[in-house]
């Protein structure tokens, strides 16, 4: 590079804070700057840029690549998780959600989960886990789950479902026997989620600040530690979208630092983090 990286100018970290909102709801501000700059940093090497100026050149630029958006948001989310983070959850989803959704519906159909804000994957991964678990204790138990992400990058690792030993560390250590495979190669730290578990997974990319309608609605949605980002009008109109994607009766779990605490949706607390959709709220 010629030309020394400085700082981003308050005008254009304004403007950066301002598109990256409008795309995505994420909450960007001034006490975010060194953060944000970081995270340009990997655009401006990637692009051959000099300078925060001439990336933001570029990215406002009616002739830049169409791409570069969803390149930006990558570059910006915060995308960290683990396998059983916060297992509090799991526990009161074994032990409360799915006896009430089977007494409710009955075993008829497959119950529908959605992670959204999947990450790389742990989630979801988790999340199959520990249903396939169940269903072999109820064997007419079905499940299949949605992953969704505005991330590109991490959906295709996701996808990938390889993690290394450490990653997978939180797993118990049988269930990481049954639901991993080790590398041929035995001097790799690489696992390989079964095939049995990546079948029930469906990903998709996702940006839930656009209008969007699942195929069916959710049986319960998993979106922890997401709406951090967002400041409280986004985080109360994303909860309306989810209520409208729910059965009626369904779930919500959040990340134990979040709340839907004064917010005007149609969604009760049943345990920590925990919310169920009341009864009789349309879906359209």
């Amino acid at each position: 590079m010629t030309e020394q990286i400085d700082s981003l100018s308050a005008r254009d970290l304004d403007r950066v804070c301002s598109l990256v909102y409008q795309h995505s709801g994420i909450n960007l501000n001034a006490e975010k700057r060194i953060m944000l700059e970081g995270r340009l940093k990997r655009r401006m090497t990637s692009l051959k840029l000099d300078s925060y100026s001439e990336y933001c050149k570029y990215l406002f630029a009616g002739d830049r690549d169409p791409n570069e958006i969803t390149q930006l948001i990558d570059a910006v989310s915060t995308n960290k998780t683990d396998f059983f983070r916060e297992k509090e959850h799991f526990e009161v989803l074994l032990a409360k959600v799915l006896p009430a959704l089977a007494a409710r519906n009955g075993t008829v159909r497959e119950i529908v989960l959605w992670s959204a804000g999947c990450s790389s994957g742990e989630e979801p991964y988790t999340l199959a886990i520990v249903l396939t678990e169940y269903a072999r204790l109820h064997p007419a138990f079905r499940f299949r789950i949605l992953a969704t992400d505005i991330s590109t990058s991490v959906l295709e690792k996701a996808q990938r479902a390889v993690f290394t030993a450490e990653v997978v560390n939180p797993v118990p250590p049988e269930l990481r026997r049954r639901f991993f495979l080790r590398s041929k190669d035995r001097k790799s730290n690489l696992l390989r989620v079964v095939p049995e578990l990546r079948q029930k997974i469906e990903f998709r990319h996702l940006n839930l600040m656009e209008d969007f309608a699942l195929p069916e609605p959710a049986d319960v949605i998993f979106c922890r530690n997401v709406i951090i980002y967002f400041d409280r009008p986004t985080q109360e109109r994303l909860f309306r979208k989810f209520a409208r994607q729910l059965v009626n009766g369904g779930y919500v779990f959040v990340g134990h630092s979040e709340s839907l605490h004064h917010m005007d949706v149609p969604l009760v607390p049943v345990a920590p983090a925990v919310y169920r959709k009341a009864d009789g709220y349309d879906r359209k």
